[in-house]
């Protein structure tokens, strides 16, 4: 029986093309920055974003906190919406590495704006901390891949620079955001300080992600990479998988996020499932089992092959990435409508 892995884009197995630009990378010392395949990564980053520089790290959640503790400062406040990754996925690290205090902001569809931010704001005290640092997501995991429009980043923005806070966007699916709006990767960043951005996810690369900033950002990241453990050595192997990912597969991301608006539909069709079709921007799925608990009918599809995740106690998510074809979602789909409960 063959299996669909919808848990995750993170699932996604480099491709034989991929291992064989890793196989073949000229590799160095990236500690003493001599490694030229991470340098040319670190290079295309910087390009692609029309930042200064780029610095390449383990992971995402890396890429987050670095730039809470270098921009948030220790006893410090940092605006997020309310279910951002830096809340739900990165163990509290705000708090207990970069000593920033998260603030929870309401933003319907992860979506914050700048009159609920103007609520979080505080008055000069010595005896209160201070708002110093904003931070939006885009792809919003949590809310089920939406996507930020150039407008609402600007406004984010301009609120920002009102208040001389630094902006940081979380685009670990930053390429699923562009692809699916049409706002280029440059002009999005331009709104912003500092960018991260995966190549494990939807680009399929093995491991790593891309820190963007000013010159002055990437000089002062590049040490707290290396106190938080992520100094690395001959880094090129596995940059070479990132620059394959940045050249091979961004534009392919529309037909992840069609294959996932297909599943979506399937699934509006079923007594019991509940999904808002226009939350489906991109490659990611929420939808509700209001009458079913969500273990039960994620047991029931991966006994058919469908591996999915509960979210919740009634509600389920499902990701769509290069590892599932459109041949795979028409059996997807079929397997869905067999469902029995």
């Amino acid at each position: 029986m063959k299996t669909y892995d919808l848990r995750s884009d993170t699932v996604t197995l480099p491709s034989r093309e991929m291992r064989k630009v890793m196989a073949k990378a000229d590799v160095g010392d990236d500690v003493y920055s001599e490694d030229p395949t991470v340098n040319r990564l670190e290079e295309m980053a910087a390009k692609i974003t029309g930042k200064k520089e780029g610095l390449f790290i383990p992971s995402g959640s890396m890429g987050n906190l670095i730039p809470l503790y270098i921009n948030g400062g220790r006893g410090n406040e940092v605006l997020a919406q309310m279910n951002s990754h830096i809340f739900h996925y990165e163990l509290a690290s705000a708090a207990a590495l970069a000593g920033v205090m998260p603030v929870a902001v309401k933003g319907e569809g992860g979506i914050m704006r700048t009159e609920e931010l103007e609520k979080h704001l505080r008055p000069q005290s010595y005896v209160m901390p201070r708002v110093t640092m904003v931070e939006i997501e885009n792809t919003h995991n949590r809310e089920g891949g939406t996507c930020y429009s150039y407008d609402q980043i600007k406004s984010v923005s301009d609120f920002a620079r009102k208040h001389d806070l630094s902006l940081h966007m979380d685009g670990a699916r930053m390429f699923n955001a562009s692809v699916a709006t049409g706002v280029p990767i440059k002009r999005m960043c331009s709104l912003v300080d500092t960018v991260t951005f995966c190549l494990s996810k939807g680009l399929g690369a093995p491991v790593g992600s891309v820190l963007c900033g000013s010159s002055k950002f990437i000089a002062e990241a590049r040490r707290i990479r290396k106190m938080l453990g992520g100094g690395m050595r001959q880094a090129g192997i596995i940059a070479a998988a990132g620059i394959y990912a940045l050249e091979h597969n961004i534009e392919r991301l529309k037909e992840d996020h069609d294959n996932a608006k297909r599943i979506a539909e399937t699934l509006s069709g079923l007594d019991w499932a509940n999904i808002d079709m226009k939350n489906v921007e991109t490659n990611i799925i929420y939808f509700d089992t209001p009458a079913h608990p969500a273990e039960q009918i994620t047991a029931q599809l991966k006994k058919k092959g469908v591996l999915c995740s509960a979210f919740a106690d009634r509600a389920i998510r499902m990701v769509t990435h290069m590892g599932i074809t459109g041949q795979d979602v028409d059996e997807i789909c079929r397997l869905l409508r067999e469902v029995k409960v």
